[in-house]
């Protein structure tokens, strides 16, 4: 009961944020709302101040009033537009995961109890916090010569914000209880299915509160990407990395989102912009492992134009089926051959097979036309993905967790090329990375080195033969010795399956006791 009251005292206070900037529930929704719900609209107080804007960005704001808790699950609920809603999603995308930072005492406190006082010394004095978000927030040092003669280094130092996994954990069990209680009201809610969507956020809260698991993702992206010549990631120094700390390189570099000194620098805008477009798609598509937070403030470029991103707490990955679904669907749409792209959806089991292909081809046509009819400075292939998520779900495409995380990154790395170079297109900037997979992914030479692993695997298992018959000889003979013995259940399920059943059934079930008997023998 205390429990109970507790979590209504967290809601009410929520409410009450909430009801002020007139988004409890929204206006656009008064008619969508349970009538359980629908009393909520006269117990809140509601700003008159604080009412202007779409629905997204009133909500925006008063999830930014309520906290790091709430931001999160702002910015986890922008990548759900099947839930809230495409213009809310679009509208939370914005969200700025940035606070007033934490005493750097406190700092100083949580990295002599992870590193023990003496490796904390070797970092020196930290510098004022130069970032601070929900989690965590960044500070600069400086490490002394070593004994060995090597110069100094400058290290950033990402520390976990204290008391912030207890804070977190609260938050995010009031979110389930009220989850719980949102599914009471009816099917409808149920179909949102509110307590999954709380699991997923407190499965991401939880691995970016480990910043080793940050650590890990720079250190696989960095791997992925050592061959690239216009792309790189800070080094992450493991010596003073543990689960509430992340020590990376310091980069000194220009930052993405100052363009005016980029041009001081003599940086070329237009070629900045292409290279963020290509990097992002090489990643998603090449390597199937993406930054999925490429906004400006992580961004920076090194002389000579190579760009540096920094902050891997929120990546994205695509298996191999939805990396082909992604080429095959953006090389369709750049060649406007709709009907490919409809028949790739259906091989592939995105859209169930009962519906037809010319059909799926023609809505897909009324949202390429409309795009590519526009100059390629107005293209937008977010746009595109957007109606694209919108029009399949009437073909009963379900939902692709995965591909709306890399249609909400789309979004945010268009919008840096387009700051960069208003004119650029982002279709011309895409084709090489589309045409150059599907030449590496689907074409003849692919085709080839899968014949060559197919062939692989055909030895592999020639040379297993031997042992595969001598197996055989060693079951036929203790089948010959002492028979089978079957488990009591599973001679009178076969019993009464052979009085009931007809005798292919009863075929079946004997091969199947046979092959486990087999299976056991071989085990021996």
């Amino acid at each position: 009961m205390f429990t109970a009251f507790s979590m209504l005292a967290r809601l009410m206070r929520a409410g009450r944020v909430l009801g002020s900037y007139g988004v409890l529930p929204p206006p656009e929704w008064k008619e969508l709302a349970p009538p359980q719900l629908r009393f909520l609209g006269f117990i809140f107080p509601r700003s008159k101040a604080s009412r202007h804007g779409r629905s997204g960005e009133r909500l925006a704001r008063a999830l930014t009033s309520l906290g790091p808790s709430y931001i999160k699950a702002g910015q986890f609920l922008a990548t759900r537009p099947d839930v809230i809603g495409t213009e809310i999603a679009r509208d939370l995308a914005q969200l700025q995961d940035q606070l007033p930072p934490f005493a750097i005492e406190d700092a100083r406190r949580i990295l002599i109890e992870d590193l023990g006082a003496e490796v904390a010394a070797q970092l020196g004095e930290l510098s004022a916090p130069v970032a601070a978000a929900s989690i965590a927030q960044v500070h600069k040092v400086t490490l002394p010569p070593s004994k060995t003669g090597e110069p100094p280094r400058t290290l950033a130092l990402k520390i976990l914000r204290p008391n912030v996994e207890r804070e977190f954990a609260a938050e995010l069990q009031t979110f389930a209880w009220a989850a719980r209680q949102v599914e009471r009201l009816g099917a409808e809610m149920r179909r949102m299915k509110p307590t999954a969507l709380v699991d997923t956020l407190a499965r991401s809260v939880a691995l970016e509160m480990d910043l080793r698991l940050e650590g890990a993702a720079a250190a696989e992206i960095s791997a992925n990407t050592a061959k690239d010549n216009d792309f790189r990631v800070p080094a992450v120094e493991w010596d003073f990395t543990t689960r509430r700390i992340l020590a990376t390189e310091w980069i000194s570099a220009t930052p993405l989102k100052d363009r005016d000194a980029l041009i001081a620098h003599g940086h070329d805008l237009k070629r900045l912009a292409t290279n963020i477009i290509q990097t992002f798609l090489r990643h998603a598509l090449r390597d199937g492992f993406f930054h999925a937070d490429m906004h400006p403030g992580n961004l920076f470029v090194e002389p000579g134009g190579k760009l540096v991103a920094v902050d891997f707490g929120i990546m994205g990955r695509l298996d191999p089926i939805s990396r082909r679904f992604m080429a095959e669907t953006l090389a369709g749409f750049l060649a406007r051959d709709y009907r490919r792209v409809a028949k790739i959806h259906l091989q592939i089991g995105f859209v169930p097979p009962r519906h037809s292909v010319d059909d799926f081809a023609q809505a897909l046509r009324a949202i390429g036309e409309p795009i590519f009819g526009r100059p390629a400075s107005n293209m937008s292939m977010a746009k595109l993905l957007s109606q694209l998520f919108e029009v399949t779900r009437l073909f009963e495409m379900e939902l692709q967790p995965q591909l709306v995380l890399l249609q909400k990154t789309m979004v945010v790395v268009e919008g840096v090329a387009r700051q960069l170079d208003p004119t650029h297109s982002i279709w011309e900037s895409s084709r090489p990375v589309v045409e150059q997979w599907m030449i590496d992914s689907v074409g003849p030479q692919a085709r080839l080195k899968e014949a060559a692993e197919g062939m692989t695997v055909l030895g592999r298992a020639l040379a297993a033969l031997p042992e595969v018959l001598r197996n055989a000889e060693q079951i036929a003979a203790t089948l010959s010795a002492n028979g089978i013995k079957l488990h009591p259940d599973s001679a009178k399920a076969i019993a009464q399956a052979q009085s009931a059943q007809s005798s292919h059934v009863r075929a079946a079930m004997w091969i199947g006791a046979l092959a486990l008997a087999a299976l056991a023998i071989a085990q021996l």
